[in-house]
């Protein structure tokens, strides 16, 4: 017995319209013209129906802070010098506030899970951890939370640090994060990533590392990917890392670029680019031809490298824009990095589904298919390719088979006057 089906749903460009029926918040059957009766159902009227978006890399505890002080000028150690001082009046109180209003806005916007990365270190503690379990139980019916206890300021030159990660890990944060950059040495930025693995392993959790966040190489702080793909392969941790940002590697020459991709393929590690900061904070010294600043998308795909993207920072000094909308980034993404066909759009949607399930470990109940959680997005367009091209209305959110949000907008023209 459904208690829910979503009839005349539009899956896939090239096959016909599907019945999509939902059983105690799982999708028990997908397929043309069901003989099955549901107290609820909803008429798509050959609309796209797609599985919930995925925010893989969201710092939700450093969002909206523009309001108080933006970036004074406009490059990442500006940004993270005025966040580093304002982290200094942060409260539990004043984090949860602000995330709730960023959680609001991606579950109108279609998200059902978010992949959330709160700073820990000496300046606020274990307050953002502390909001994000607070919200995390909060929001469970509506959007699924996973935290990553990431050490923005480094770990060796902020000390104590490391006992905040792991008390983050104890008191229940999903992923342990780093930042690789942040140290004053590469020998330091090596023993940072050491350090990470370390605590992935005491804890037995993913890793997700800030990683080569630069314009170019040329400083080897930015230059790590080759380690953090030795040391993946070195702990066994394949499939369980991911590296977000990335940009240095789009100012490496092929040869260099290539060796280092086929390394990260090679171990199993996943790529987050994050266009919307990575424009924005590159290129600030450019006065001709200003670099883009996001990793090569279509070499990722092409070396096997599991990729996704994600908003990563709210109208903050990082990333002064923002709705928490996956597919206008994904837009973004699409025009920043020349990909326009049809295939190319529909695999951009794919890396804020599928691609990002993959990372945040939740493929086993996710996606379009018998068996997995009713995650899912009703759109209004009737194309799978235009789904970032149409700017959509979610016209319903649903968590596990429960519509949690509703956007419908009407648009009339209004005929030229006769008279």
């Amino acid at each position: 017995m459904a208690d829910l089906v979503l009839r005349n749903a539009r899956i896939d460009d090239d096959t016909e319209l599907v019945d999509i029926a939902i059983a105690d918040g799982i999708i028990i059957v997908v397929g043309p013209n069901l003989p099955i009766h549901a107290p609820d159902e909803i008429d798509c009227a050959a609309r796209v129906v797609i599985p919930g978006l995925i925010e893989s890399h969201v710092h939700l505890d450093k969002a909206l802070l523009d309001a108080e002080r933006p970036n004074p000028d406009g490059t990442l150690a500006g940004a993270i010098a005025v966040t580093a001082e304002l982290k200094r009046g942060f409260t539990v109180d004043s984090i949860t506030a602000r995330a709730r209003r960023v959680l609001d806005m991606a579950i109108a916007n279609g998200t059902t899970m978010i992949r959330a990365h709160p700073d820990v270190d000496p300046i606020v503690g274990l307050q953002g951890v502390e909001a994000l379990l607070g919200l995390r139980e909060e929001y469970r019916d509506r959007i699924d939370l996973q935290i990553v206890a990431f050490p923005q300021e480094g770990i060796l030159q902020a000390p104590g640090t490391l006992d905040l990660l792991r008390e983050s890990l104890c008191r229940g944060a999903d992923v342990i994060g780093g930042c690789a950059y942040n140290e004053p040495t590469v020998a330091d930025c090596r023993r940072h990533i050491d350090l990470v693995f370390d605590l992935a392993a005491e804890f037995a959790v993913p890793v997700d590392i800030h990683a080569d966040f630069a314009d170019d190489a040329t400083d080897p702080r930015f230059a790590m990917a080759d380690y953090i793909a030795e040391v993946t392969e070195r702990t066994g941790m394949s499939g369980r890392v991911t590296l977000g940002h990335m940009t240095s590697l789009a100012g490496r020459d092929p040869a260099r670029r290539q060796h280092t991709l086929a390394n990260l393929a090679e171990a199993g590690v996943a790529v987050v680019p994050l266009p919307a900061t990575d424009m924005h904070l590159g290129g600030r010294a450019d006065t001709t031809n200003i670099r883009r600043g996001i990793a090569p998308i279509r070499e990722l795909w092409a070396a096997g490298i599991t990729t996704a993207y994600s908003s990563n920072n709210i109208r903050n000094a990082f990333t002064p824009y923002g709705n928490a909308d996956l597919l206008d980034i994904g837009l973004f993404l699409a025009q920043t990095c020349h990909l326009s066909t049809p295939a190319e759009l529909t695999r951009v949607l794919a890396m804020a589904t599928t691609e990002a399930a993959r990372i945040t470990g939740i493929s086993a109940r996710y996606g379009l298919r018998p068996g997995a959680t009713a995650d899912l997005v009703v759109l209004s367009t009737h194309r799978v390719a235009h789904a970032l091209l149409d700017r959509p209305d979610r016209c319903y959110v649903l968590k596990a088979g429960r519509i949690v949000a509703r956007t419908n907008t009407i648009n009339e023209l209004v005929p030229a006057s006769t008279s």
